[in-house]
C-alpha cells in the first residue's frame, strides 16, 4: 500500500493517512473527500467566486473561455475568505505530502463556471505528460476541486475516464487531446461525477475528462487548487500574488508552501493558461 507514496514521507508523519487515496490517484488518477467542509463554508466560497466572476467579466482577460458558455478565471488567495481553511485542511495538506513531497507548492487558484448552455468539452488532460511521469508513473502535480453547488445531472457533472492518466502518444494533439478514436475507449470508462456542497476531489490533470453539456438553467462553479512537486512547472502559468500584510499573517504552516508573489498591492490577474482545442466544445 506504501509503494507509490513519496520518497523519504512517512506516512506516520501525515496528519491523515492518505493511503488508500494515493492508491487511487496511481489507479484511477482521482480520488475524495466527502464533508471535508461545511455547507456554510462553501457557501460564502460562492458568494466569493460570484463576486470575482462578475468583476473577471467585466474587462479585457479576466476570463478565459474552455469552450461555448463556459469560462475559467484565475484568482488571488486573498480573494476567497476560506483560503487558509482550504490548503491547510488536514486532507489537502496529507495527499500532497504523500504524492508530491514534503517540498510541494500551491502554486494555482481559480475556478471553472459551466453557464447554463455549455457543451461537451473534447476529450483532453490539462497539459502534456511530463517526462518524470512518462519515464517514471510519477504524478508531479495534483488538481484539487471544491464544487461550490450540489451537483444534479442536467448541470453538466465532471466526467472522467478512470486510468488514463498513463495514456499517451505522438498522435495526442498538442500532447493534451487524444485522437478521435480514442473515444470509444473513454466512453466506456467514462465515470460522471455528482459532488455534494463540502466535498472535495484530488485528481491528476493528466487523467483524460470533459466538462459536459449543462442542460439546466443555473452555472455550476468549481474551485480549483493546483499544486506542483518539485518537478513540477505549471506554476510558470500561473500570476497570484498576496499582499505583504496578508502574507505576513499567513500560518508559517501555510507560507512554507505557497509559490505566489509578495506585493504592495494586487493588480486584476489576465488570464493566460489558454487551452486551445476546448474553445470550440465538442458541438
Amino acid at each position: 500500500m506504501t509503494a507509490h507514496l513519496y520518497p523519504g514521507v512517512d506516512p506516520a508523519t501525515l496528519d491523515v493517512d492518505v493511503r488508500p487515496d494515493v492508491e487511487a490517484l496511481h489507479g484511477d488518477g482521482i480520488t475524495a473527500r466527502k464533508g471535508a467542509f461545511s455547507v456554510e463554508w462553501v457557501d460564502r466560497l460562492r458568494e466569493d467566486v460570484d463576486s470575482a466572476f462578475e468583476e473577471a467579466l467585466s474587462r479585457p482577460g479576466g476570463a478565459v473561455g474552455r469552450g461555448p458558455h463556459r469560462y475559467y478565471v484565475e484568482i488571488h488567495p486573498e480573494q476567497i475568505r476560506g483560503f487558509v481553511e482550504l490548503v491547510d485542511h488536514p486532507w489537502v495538506r496529507s495527499v500532497c505530502a504523500a504524492v508530491l513531497g514534503p517540498g510541494y507548492r500551491i502554486v494555482e487558484l481559480g475556478f471553472d463556471v459551466p453557464l447554463e448552455g455549455a457543451v461537451n468539452q473534447p476529450w483532453h488532460r490539462d497539459f502534456p505528460m511530463p517526462e518524470e511521469t512518462r519515464r517514471e508513473r510519477r504524478l508531479t502535480s495534483l488538481a484539487f476541486n471544491v464544487t461550490t453547488v450540489d451537483t444534479a445531472e442536467d448541470m453538466g457533472p465532471f466526467e472522467i475516464a478512470p486510468g488514463t492518466q498513463w495514456d499517451d502518444g505522438p498522435e495526442f494533439g498538442h500532447g493534451m487531446f487524444p485522437p478521435r478514436s480514442h473515444y470509444p475507449r473513454y466512453a466506456e470508462r467514462a465515470v460522471r461525477k455528482y459532488p455534494q456542497r463540502g466535498d472535495i476531489s484530488a485528481r491528476s490533470a493528466l487523467t483524460i475528462h470533459r466538462g459536459t453539456a449543462n442542460r439546466s438553467s443555473t452555472s455550476r462553479p468549481v474551485l480549483v487548487l493546483g499544486v506542483d512537486g518539485p518537478e513540477g512547472t505549471n506554476g510558470e502559468r500561473h500570476d497570484a500574488a498576496v499582499t505583504r500584510g496578508y502574507w505576513e499573517a499567513l500560518p508559517e504552516r501555510v507560507r512554507r508552501h505557497l509559490d505566489v508573489a509578495v506585493v504592495d498591492e494586487l493588480t486584476p490577474l489576465t488570464q493566460k493558461h489558454t487551452i486551445e482545442g476546448l474553445v470550440m466544445g465538442d458541438a
